[in-house]
């Protein structure tokens, strides 16, 4: 898919074909639409980082909390699982899963919302160091991080639409 195929596609189209690059929020591709025509997949995504920017905090907060635990093993997204698979996170051993569960259920406790942390090119070691540093920040730090990772996370996801490497059949 391109970018000038992007910009001609009507508004329930272009959600279709977008709507899950912010995990479990399709209202992100819908408010960006209206931005068309985009001059670059950077300029995509940055109307869709700014979309989140003057989203509500209640729904920034939704937004965040439709991303999944990390390692976890209950059902979620073909994309979320294939972009943790890429960092091993389906191949933890027991210790390692018992403590990725605790300090994603500490993190939870402490911020409201799963941490969030774009795996692409990272490792399992460098996702437990940030988790494990990440605790101890204010919550208005973590807050700012968390939509950060968010928007790297989507940055990866377009570009694979982009490439015609959808992560949603992964």
């Amino acid at each position: 898919m391109t970018i000038a195929h992007l910009n001609t596609l009507d508004r329930d189209a272009f959600v279709d074909a977008l709507g899950w690059i912010f995990e479990g929020s399709p209202w992100v591709a819908e408010r960006a639409w209206t931005r068309r025509p985009f001059a670059s997949a950077e300029a995509l995504h940055q109307a869709m980082i700014d979309v989140v920017r003057q989203a509500s905090g209640p729904e920034q907060l939704a937004l965040l909390r439709a991303h999944p635990d990390l390692g976890t093993r209950a059902r979620i997204s073909d994309v979320s699982t294939g972009e943790q698979r890429s960092v091993g996170l389906d191949r933890l051993g027991a210790d390692e899963y018992g403590r990725l569960q605790r300090l994603n259920g500490e993190y939870r406790r402490r911020f409201g919302f799963p941490f969030l942390f774009a795996v692409k090119g990272s490792t399992k070691e460098d996702l437990m160091t940030a988790l494990e540093a990440r605790i101890g920040r204010s919550a208005d730090e973590e807050l700012t991080e968390a939509l950060g990772q968010v928007y790297r996370i989507a940055a990866f996801r377009l570009e694979d639409v982009l490439r015609g490497s959808s992560g949603t059949t992964e």
